[in-house]
């Protein structure tokens, strides 16, 4: 026997019958004996309602939230309706999904009053989408004759007060969960509990950010000292790319902690950069399996890389990102310009993706998201004012049109003729490298081309990985 978390996403609570396959994930899994506690997202196309619904109202779109509000009604009901048909049973939970739906309505007027939609105010909105699928998902296992509990995970998981991306406290959280999950599961009672929300300690409602139920999993599997957790998706695992650029793209068997965590970083999105966070020093196995094809084994996630005799094990790409750089003859020797740079950076919230530096020190640059790039370039203009005045800065500014092309493996950096074997690759296609960069990490390198060049550079870039055997 084993304890199980299982996380499911929202393609996976797309409809009543993908919610009739996950229940059965479930039930076979209990059957075998297992203790499994399960975490959903919210329903496909659900949280994106809700968010459109939030802006809508601060707009002062009523016709626009209402519409949206209409569209989740009959949405969850008619799911419902499909998924219980005890006339007792539907009736109890018709009435608290359109509960949950009110809810909706009324922040909506709230922030429709006010004319302001805070950090806050969205987390109370948005949180609702799981908690409708948590209801349904655990109806319909009721339905089939399972001990099913819904649970919302304000109730467990206890968070900071930074609404729209809350940091979990870990020690409270796991006190909570110990009292109030594990005791029921080792009665065998199957907990359906809420994705990627939380709340402060004064019940405030939070969210761990987007894609946050990967990490909401993640939270409740160190939890409930899980044996392993399982995130269920709608491919059959990692890939060693996305199959829409390389059509022979497969799936990986095998990936360590270190390059799933590279590989979500730079873009895979099979599973959310923090979800391997809470289980690290448990050494938990994560595996990634297809809930549509739920006899695939997947891809296992272990804490120590599998060697492999290619290359690599895998291609990413980030796109909708700016190179910014800064340039001078007068830096060479100055020191302080690379940290009053990245600290005006760090006021402006803006997240660097890559980042490299010429040995001359005249010049050096970083990657960001597109929609951070001109806070960015104001920012360091603001902060290099006078070395801009005395011309010892010539330059700051933002290229367009690149993209981040990532490869991933265990031990590149110390096998011999990896970079000389990309370069030589991309350069027979004649696609030029703009940035080049590795760092510390033993696990990735990051190259920055044109945007005109990526799909050709990935395309490259898998048929070397599929050559050398990755």
């Amino acid at each position: 026997m084993s304890v199980l978390t299982f996380k499911f996403g929202g393609t996976s609570m797309g409809n009543a019958e993908i919610i009739q396959q996950v229940a059965q994930i479930i039930l076979d899994s209990a059957e075998q004996g297992n203790q499994v506690l399960t975490v959903v997202s919210a329903m496909t196309k659900v949280t994106d309602t809700l968010i459109k619904a939030a802006h809508a109202a601060e707009k002062g779109q009523t016709d626009v939230y209402l519409r949206a509000v209409a569209e989740l009604r009959d949405r969850h009901h008619e799911t419902a309706r499909q998924l219980v048909q005890h006339q007792d049973a539907q009736a109890a939970l018709l009435t608290e999904l359109h509960r949950l739906i009110d809810d909706v309505q009324d922040l909506c007027r709230s922030i429709a009053v006010l004319g302001e939609l805070t950090n806050r105010g969205m987390d109370a909105v948005v949180s609702i989408g799981e908690r409708l699928s948590c209801r349904l998902l655990a109806a319909h296992l009721q339905e089939r004759g399972a001990a099913a509990l819904p649970i919302d995970a304000s109730s467990l998981i206890v968070t900071g007060n930074t609404f729209g991306n809350a940091v979990p406290n870990m020690e409270k959280t796991r006190a909570r969960v110990q009292e109030a999950v594990v005791p029921k599961m080792r009665a065998g009672v199957l907990p359906i509990v809420t994705g990627f929300i939380g709340a402060t300690e004064k019940g405030i409602t939070t969210t761990l950010g987007r894609g946050g139920s990967d990490y909401s999993g993640g939270i409740l599997a160190h939890c409930v000292d899980a044996d392993e957790l399982w995130i269920w998706t709608d491919v059959d695992g990692v890939m060693t790319t996305d199959p829409r650029l390389a059509p022979d793209a497969r799936v990986i068997p095998v990936l360590s902690y270190r390059e799933v965590g590279e590989l979500a970083f730079f873009g895979a999105k099979v599973l959310h950069p923090k979800t391997i966070l809470p289980v690290m020093d448990q050494r938990m196995p994560i595996l990634v399996r297809n809930t549509f094809n739920p006899t695939h084994p997947g891809t296992r996630i272990q804490p120590d890389p599998q060697r492999t005799a290619g290359i690599a094990k895998a291609i990413t790409i980030i796109s909708d990102v700016h190179l910014v750089t800064v340039a001078g003859r007068g830096m060479i020797g100055v020191p302080g310009i690379a940290g009053r740079t990245f600290g005006a950076c760090a006021r402006e919230d803006v997240n660097l993706l890559v980042i490299s530096q010429s040995s001359s020190e005249q010049s050096f640059c970083f990657v960001t998201r597109a929609s951070d790039s001109d806070r960015a370039v104001s920012a360091i203009k603001k902060e290099l004012a006078e070395e801009l005045r005395r011309q010892d800065v010539d330059r700051v500014w933002a290229q367009e049109n690149i993209e981040i092309i990532t490869i991933v493996g265990a031990g590149m950096r110390e096998t011999p003729g990896v970079a000389a074997r990309i370069f030589s690759a991309l350069a027979e296609e004649n696609i030029n490298i703009i940035v080049i960069a590795q760092g510390s990490s033993d696990s990735s390198i990051s190259l920055v081309v044109d945007s005109q060049d990526a799909k050709r550079a990935v395309q490259t870039l898998h048929r070397l990985v599929a050559k050398n055997g990755s």
